[in-house]
């Protein structure tokens, strides 16, 4: 209970306000007391000095017909010649002049004034009412301060359980939630503070954890059926060799179960890559000459008997890891021989510090609501053409997921021809 923010908080803030409140009663009664005792030293110092100047001019021996002062004459000796009211014969403490005395029990702010010869007028003036309106002064601040101590740690354990509330039900809502209800939210307070903005920041933050959940449950259904799909293949023709092994051969059954593994090889490695990427590991940065990758791909369709035009492709250096750039590259180029009919194009060039690269073909094209769902995993948008061609639906998504990882981005558009136009930026090297 102690170590709660609600308990720190209000013993801090009573700890502050008693400090500042017994400091304040202190130097207030300080100040106080100074200013009435000034005042009566005035006083009876301007009385001290009205009857020196009488004793001048006459005999000290009228002192004795003040009934209503406490005054006397001391000679040099300092014994009583003339004493009046309750001064009585005793010498007053002229040593304590001046300063508040006790005489007769009755508290009296004792002056002196020197007179000729030697002798002294002493004079006391009553602070007795004085007295006791400090004594009153003191006795209110004394009950007054534990009370407003009080009152300042009752209102601040209140106000701040308050304002805590809507934590406390936010973390119990939160201690809640489970991975099987990622759909859940936090109630936000119509008080539109900070614990507001906290439980907004918290629904955004479980937002984006059952999307990434959402999406990891289907990338692993989607990669458990891309998965099962080569091997129930590579079984059933096991299968039907061991049932019926005069209808297939030694060598056809090789030959398939060749292309199956290559093909959940390729997924493995395309898995495997994602994963890397999706980690968020930063991948090692040297100066890669793109056009160069670019040039390699170009070679390569070109071999295999397809019109490549790679007249567009200009000199350009970016700053990655050529391995995965050779994987983007790779990746749009096989795309777009998958999909053109008959012509597939390639530019590279540098504008303004940044390095574009386009990859167009003659094909069908990509309508403009896919545009972005291409980019997801295991997504293909004519099924039966990828799967012949050996497409996972992966390429694209790790295309992106590369772009990324080197700072840069990737769009897709229509061609020139009508079919898509894959625009890839990335950074240039400095």
């Amino acid at each position: 209970m102690l170590r709660s923010v609600r308990a720190r908080t209000t013993a801090g803030a009573t700890a502050v306000v008693a400090a500042a409140l017994v400091i304040g009663a202190f130097a207030f009664f300080g100040v106080l007391t100074a200013i009435v005792f000034e005042s009566a030293e005035r006083a009876a110092e301007n009385r001290a000095e009205e009857l020196a100047a009488r004793i001048d001019d006459d005999s000290p021996r009228f002192i004795s017909t003040l009934d209503e002062e406490v005054v006397q004459v001391l000679d040099a000796n300092g014994d009583v010649i003339a004493s009046g009211g309750d001064a009585g014969s005793e010498p007053l403490p002229t040593g304590k002049a001046p300063g508040v005395v006790r005489v007769d029990g009755e508290p009296v702010f004792l002056v002196t004034e020197d007179l000729p010869g030697g002798r002294v007028l002493a004079l006391g003036v009553s602070v007795e009412d004085e007295t006791e309106t400090l004594g009153t002064v003191a006795l209110l601040l004394t009950a007054a301060v534990p009370v407003l101590v009080a009152l300042v740690a009752a209102t601040t354990w209140i106000v701040v359980g308050r304002a805590l509330r809507p934590v406390e039900r936010i973390r119990a809502d939160v201690d809640g939630i489970t991975a099987e209800h990622l759909e859940r939210r936090v109630p936000v307070p119509d008080s539109q503070d900070e614990i507001a903005h906290l439980a907004m920041t918290m629904n955004g933050m479980l937002d984006r954890l059952d999307a990434s959940a959402q999406a990891q449950r289907r990338f692993v259904s989607d990669a458990s059926h891309e998965l099962r799909s080569p091997l129930a293949t590579i079984r059933q023709h096991a299968e039907i060799a061991q049932t019926h092994p005069d209808t297939t051969s030694v060598g056809e059954l090789a030959e398939l179960v060749h292309e199956e593994g290559l093909r959940m090889q390729g997924l493995v490695d395309a898995l495997l890559l994602l994963t890397r990427l999706d980690e968020g590991a930063a991948p090692p940065h040297e100066t890669v000459d793109l056009d160069d990758l670019v040039l390699t791909e170009v070679r390569r369709l070109r071999q295999s008997g397809r019109t490549v035009d790679g007249s567009g492709i200009g000199a350009a250096r970016v700053a990655g890891d050529p391995r995965l750039l050779g994987q983007l590259v790779r990746n749009l180029a096989d795309n777009a021989a998958r999909h053109a009919r008959n012509r597939t194009a390639f530019t590279v060039g540098e504008h303004a510090g940044t390095v574009v690269l386009e990859v167009e073909d003659d094909g069908s094209g990509i309508p403009e609501a896919e545009r972005d769902r291409v980019f997801e995993r295991f997504v293909r948008l004519d099924e039966a053409r990828a799967r012949d061609a050996g497409g996972s639906g992966l390429g694209l998504a790790i295309v992106r997921a590369i772009a990324a990882a080197s700072g840069g981005s990737v769009t897709v558009a229509e061609s020139r021809w009508g079919g898509a136009r894959f625009v890839v930026r990335l950074p240039a090297a400095p």
